[in-house]
């Protein structure tokens, strides 16, 4: 994998900087992103010692349009090349949230960054992704998205955390559509749900599994053979329903 670069979201902490990690150990050249880019450089300085990652130097809010424009530009110059692009930049809302009474203007900031950031970052940076002999797009979803998670599906909740799964909802989607489109192309599409990970104090109570579990899921997709799934919603390297 040493002539891999993947570029990954929010990978200043949780299922993201584990990503990071474990990308590195397999010798991808891994471009850590973050909100703050000096939140990046340390995250990058930290994990030095796991392989070759480096920050992208730029405040990566992927609801900034004008930030995103830039990505481009900024991966060339930090790695001079992409081959995998993992979307993994979320938001989250209170669980007590339902739809009959949800803030819209607080759903939309979540739809910004579940739905059209990846969607934006995807569009901005296909191009480069189509020089790659070997691109993939993962865009890191949740079983809170789909009507197959039989423990915190869209109708196993009683309509709680409602814009959270809407937005994953059509990030799933989104990631079905692209699949189609780019179908005949190297590009592989994919959405994984990592399960419910210990990303925040108390998750483990909950049956949460630990953030290394978590990251396998996204890796298992950022590093696909040629002639693996397009359009696929994954869990631990399988196809589950969504």
């Amino acid at each position: 994998m040493t002539d891999t670069v993947a570029l990954v979201t929010g990978a200043t902490r949780g299922i993201g900087r584990q990503l990071v990690v474990d990308l590195a150990r397999r010798g991808v050249t891994v471009l850590a992103s973050g909100r703050v880019a000096e939140a990046a450089r340390a995250t990058a300085a930290e994990l030095a010692a796991e392989g070759d990652v480096r920050a992208l130097d730029l405040d990566l809010d992927v609801t900034d349009a004008q930030a995103v424009e830039a990505v481009p530009a900024a991966v060339r110059d930090a790695a001079g090349r992409l081959d995998v692009l993992v979307n993994n930049a979320a938001a989250f809302v209170d669980w007590t949230e339902v739809a009959s009474v949800a803030d819209l203007d607080a759903a939309h900031r979540v739809m910004e960054t579940n739905l059209f950031g990846p969607w934006r970052l995807t569009q901005v940076l296909l191009p480069l992704l189509r020089e790659s002999p070997h691109p993939r797009v993962v865009n890191v979803s949740s079983g809170g998205g789909s009507h197959g998670d039989e423990q915190f599906g869209l109708t196993q909740r009683g309509g709680a955390a409602a814009s959270y799964g809407v937005s994953k909802a059509a990030l799933n989607a989104l990631t079905s559509t692209l699949a189609v489109e780019l179908a005949g192309t190297p590009v592989l599409v994919n959405a994984v749900c990592p399960g419910l990970t210990a990303t925040w104090p108390g998750a483990e109570q909950m049956g949460a599994r630990p953030v290394e579990e978590g990251a396998a899921s996204v890796l298992a997709a950022a590093l696909l053979p040629d002639d693996g799934p397009s359009g696929a919603f994954l869990r631990d390297g399988r196809v589950i329903p969504w």
